[in-house]
């Protein structure tokens, strides 16, 4: 049936949430973290329950389907298709009730996994399962998929922690599904509702003798833990039901891996176990390969660890060189083809000491491995854990169109079969000229395996099907899982049949037809998908295509490639009490249209689909872009590195070319020379931009928020350096220094730069300033690149020859000094590139070149007050992304009695201009809200508020009427 506009306005209408007909969001769920794409009818944010209910109703008059979605990071296409998304995850968000005694929570499918956790903490309980994407996804989505993860071997699954469901059935009505003794299961099939035929048809189906052989024949061992092949009679056959001796019947056994395809979930009531030991450690073997550490494995469960995960070697090469993982790779020694992780705990550091020693005993004694570093401290092994999760991303990093695929990588087979398994699928992926990904939970007897393919391609599209037939056969053999955890979706459930038998899977329709006769929830998943090979995200032989950009994109083979790095898997909707940067918007709305995935998505859709001979020009694109705070959090904690701030001014530079620059932008890119003119008469300039009239009218004119304060302005930096260059250039005991005069400090943060060039002059240096350009970064944050890139090029030619190790640039502005080491290398000329990237190690924040100087001996203690101060630092986005906040806190904490606590904000949602501008007031404020303002409020009086940035300073006296610092004033 054809839904029309009409019909889904009155639906919008009857809905107290909101539902969303735009191209621009159809667009943005069309895909999730898997290969497949299609753009659906419509998206809904239902507010609650009766919304649901609206909806169930609507897909049954109409005839369309419901598609369920929490985070939108499923690996198997189970978030795709053609009806209405119904994405719970922005309002149904609510933890209703929790029972210390009994060890459970009730909760709204919509909560996030650990932001659950951190709930429960206070109550001494744990919610165990736990996926890589535990820090967005959803208790919903994780009941849908039966997840696992790293730790499924000491808590288990999803299912085996799911101790009720309320859900809303195809019909309407609502039931609860939770234990029931044989004599409740017998009660629950009397009557004619809906919810009494599903226990009637499954006590004729199960209660057959002929059916039940199958089941026990056909579907994967039992022992294999993780098991996720088409819905989980298996499971319920065990029941005490069918089974003397079984556990208590419970439906949820069922619809926990039913992939929203038999009823949609309102609340869920999950087991609770007390919190993990509170000491823990890790042993990180080293192995020449693959799979010798599966070998080892074996040797390892015999110890009963809390987890053994794998990271093969094209893992761990991935890891070298970014920005946020480099750091993490402490524990790596030389070039291991393997490396298995290993946690044991205990109450005690020696009872847990003792537990990793016999594990590494018994592998050395197998003669496998060769290095056996241990890891000890909460830092460290959170480190370690964020290395083994992030391989997801981070295969999406690989170079070009090939990257590894979502097909096979969720088979699973008991421990003893492992080796022997891996080593049959090796040959079989030689077989087609394959070198594979092997990662994640070797201690499950789960290994996520991935293929090299480039989907744009007809000949790797038809290698996706024959790997993904081939591997189901090899699994058969072994009697495995297809599917561990990830689920069947669309990229498994074709090989259902294959896999338990075609009997066992004329029950799997027979049950879906029961539980939902008119085919609305999410269709094609589990039972009558469309082929494996349909629908993906490229059409066969695609071009991608080539654009002119200003940025060089050549690292990502171009700006449409270094969008498609995004492969979806949602790191951006982390919320703000998993600490970090990004994504601040997101944080703040809680819409996919506001993460760092929906920016790089609608960039690649237009860039890819669009006939226009500008695509850049696209109103859809400015649409998803114009809540970008530019943070730059993205381009060091996205495992995929998508670097949406760069992308972003690209794209403005780009979209201009049509639609022309707007007056503020232009005035705010040009706010050095501004600044400049006004500073020449700085009293009558600061009358005007703070007297309420005046002031009122300039805001007005170029759209500023009312409520913002503007800075003032002083007599120029500059001016005052030349007036004291003589003392302050002259040779030094110390050494010298080029310092960096940015365009805000230059002008409105004039006393501030005064302090930090006497600082460095009273420490021992001798400060000389060049006649530098301003760096570039109005310009960059508005997209006026051709302006950026002059003074990029005129600065590159100054400092080339100058800058050395000895003799670094210094700067005070994170966002200004670091342009030199992000942008200046992909902005200025190609016959400059290689001078930008040569200078840039030595363009050094105020900080890091005192950090350099104490661990070279050369600052100590002794140089600064002994007088005690309680600090209270919020660090610059831009340094948290590039340089790290680490610097900062390390010169602080240096004098003998400084106290530094760091806030655990990202953003605090000024972002340079952007909490300057009307339209973007209220979400700047609302992103200081979510850390950094409660944190400044609840300081005592006598805490010292820090900020190395500019804008940071500026937000925090808005928001709290606090004053903040920079670190330099605190130090001198």
């Amino acid at each position: 049936m054809t839904v029309g506009i009409e019909q889904l306005n009155i639906l919008r209408a009857s809905l107290d949430g909101e539902l969303f007909t735009d191209s621009t969001m159809r667009t943005l769920y069309a895909t999730d973290a898997s290969v497949y794409r299609e753009i659906p009818l419509a998206v809904a944010h239902p507010r609650h329950k009766e919304d649901l209910i609206q909806l169930v109703h609507f897909a049954s008059q109409q005839g369309i389907s419901l598609i369920p979605r929490t985070a939108g990071t499923s690996l198997a296409g189970q978030c795709v298709g053609d009806g209405i998304v119904v994405d719970v995850s922005k309002y149904m968000t609510r933890i209703l009730e929790v029972n210390e005694e009994e060890g459970w929570a009730r909760v709204e499918p919509g909560v996030i996994r650990d932001d659950l956790n951190k709930f429960l903490k206070p109550h001494g309980l744990f919610f165990g399962p736990n996926t890589s994407t535990a820090n967005r996804a959803m208790i919903g989505g994780m009941v849908g998929n039966n997840s696992c993860g790293s730790y499924s071997i000491v808590y288990g699954s999803t299912r085996e922690h799911t101790v009720e469901v309320e859900a809303i059935l195809s019909d309407g009505s609502v039931a609860t599904f939770g234990p029931l003794t044989p004599e409740e299961f017998a009660q629950k099939c009397e009557g004619d509702s809906l919810e009494s035929q599903l226990y009637l048809h499954l006590r004729a189906e199960l209660g057959q003798k002929e059916v039940a052989t199958e089941i026990r024949e056909q579907f994967p061992k039992p022992s294999i833990e993780r098991r996720n092949t088409g819905y989980a009679v298996d499971f319920l056959l065990e029941s005490e039901v069918f089974t003397e001796g079984g556990e208590p019947f419970n439906f949820c056994k069922l619809l926990a891996g039913s992939e929203g395809t038999l009823a949609f979930f309102t609340e869920i009531k999950v087991h609770c176990d007390p919190l993990p030991p509170p000491v823990t450690g890790l042993t990180c073997i080293h192995f020449e390969t693959v799979l010798e550490s599966l070998k080892a494995v074996q040797i390892a469960m015999h110890f009963q660890p809390r987890a053994v995960e794998l990271m093969d070697k094209i893992i761990l090469d991935c890891t070298k060189g970014q920005k946020m993982y480099e750091p993490y790779r402490f524990f790596v020694e030389g070039d291991p083809g393997a490396i298995l992780v290993i946690e044991a705990g205990g109450e005690r550091e020696e009872e847990v000491d003792q537990k990793l020693e016999e594990i590494i005993a018994a592998v050395k004694a197998a003669a496998y491995g060769y290095a056996f570093p241990k890891v000890w401290g909460a830092k460290q092994i959170s480190q370690v854990w964020s290395l083994r999760k992030a391989g997801l991303g981070l295969l999406a990093n690989i170079p070009g169109d090939p990257k590894a695929v979502a097909v096979i990588e969720d088979t699973a087979v008991t421990i003893e079969d492992l080796p022997e398994y891996i080593r049959e699928f090796g040959e079989m992926m030689d077989g087609h000229g394959q070198e594979s990904v092997y990662y994640a939970h070797a201690g499950a007897g789960e290994i996520h395996l991935r293929p090299i393919l480039d989907l744009k391609k007809t000949k790797d599209r038809k290698m996706f099907r024959q790997i993904a037939s081939d591997t189901a056969d090899l699994v058969k053999r072994y009697n495995g899982s297809l599917s561990g955890e990830h689920g069947d979706g669309r990229v498994r459930a074709e090989f259902i049949p294959r896999m338990i038998g075609e009997q066992n899977y004329d029950l799997l329709r027979r049950i879906k037809h029961t539980w939902d006769p008119l085919n609305i929830f999410n269709p094609g998943k589990i039972v009558d998908p469309a082929p494996m090979d349909e629908m993906l995200r490229y059409e066969a032989d695609q071009e991608t295509k080539e654009f002119d950009t200003v940025f060089d994109f050549s690292e990502t083979e171009g700006i449409l490639r270094a969008a498609e790095k995004c492969n979806g898997s949602g790191d951006c909707r982390k919320t703000h009490l998993s600490g970090g940067t990004m994504c601040p918007s997101f944080m703040a709305t809680r819409n996919e249209k506001d993460t760092t995935r929906a920016r790089a998505n609608i960039l690649r859709e237009i860039l890819t689909r669009s006939n226009d001979e500008n695509p850049f020009a696209s109103k859809e694109i400015y649409e998803v872009m114009d809540l970008c705070l530019s943070c730059k959090g993205c381009s060091s904690e996205c495992p995929s590195n998508v670097d949406v701030a760069t992308l972003k001014a690209e794209f403005l530079h780009q979209y201009y070319q049509k639609h022309g620059v707007p007056l503020r932008a232009r005035a705010i890119a040009n706010i050095g020379k501004l600044n400049g003119i006004g500073s020449m008469i700085p009293g009558i300039s600061n009358f005007f931009l703070g007297n309420q009239l005046t002031s009122g009218i300039l805001k007005k004119a170029l759209g500023i928020a009312p409520k913002r304060s503007i800075p003032t302005l002083h007599r120029s930096l500059k001016s005052w350096y030349r007036k004291n260059k003589t003392r302050l250039s002259a040779k030094r005991p110390k050494g010298s220094l080029y310092f960096f005069i940015d365009e805000f400090t230059n002008y409105n943060d004039v006393e501030i730069g005064k302090k930090a060039i006497e600082l460095l002059h009273r420490l021992g240096y001798a400060v000389e300033v060049v006649n530098h350009a301003e760096s570039g970064r109005a310009y960059l944050s508005k997209g006026l690149l051709t302006d950026a890139r002059k003074l990029a090029i005129y600065n590159v030619h100054l400092f080339r020859e100058l800058l050395s190790e000895d003799k670094p640039l210094v700067g005070l502005e994170p966002s200004a000094i670091l342009s030199f080491r992000d942008e200046y290398p992909k902005l200025v000329i190609p016959e400059l590139r290689k001078s930008a990237k040569e200078m840039a190690p030595h363009c050094l924040t105020i900080e890091e070149f005192l950090v350099r100087e104490s661990e070279a001996g050369n600052i100590g203690p002794e140089d600064f007050s002994d007088q005690p101060k309680r600090i209270l630092l919020h660090g610059h986005c831009h340094q948290k992304s590039i340089s790290g906040i680490a610097p900062t806190e390390t010169i602080l904490s240096l004098p003998a009695n400084f106290s530094v606590e760091t806030i655990p904000s990202g953003c605090c949602g000024m972002a340079g201009s952007f909490g300057y501008e009307a339209e973007h007031y209220e979400l700047s404020m609302n992103v200081g809200e979510l850390v950094l303002f409660p944190a400044v409020r609840g300081a005592q009086e006598d805490t010292i508020i820090v900020a190395p940035g500019t804008s940071c300073r500026h937000q925090i006296w808005d928001g709290t009427k606090r004053t903040a610092i920079h670190p330099v004033e605190v130090l001198l």
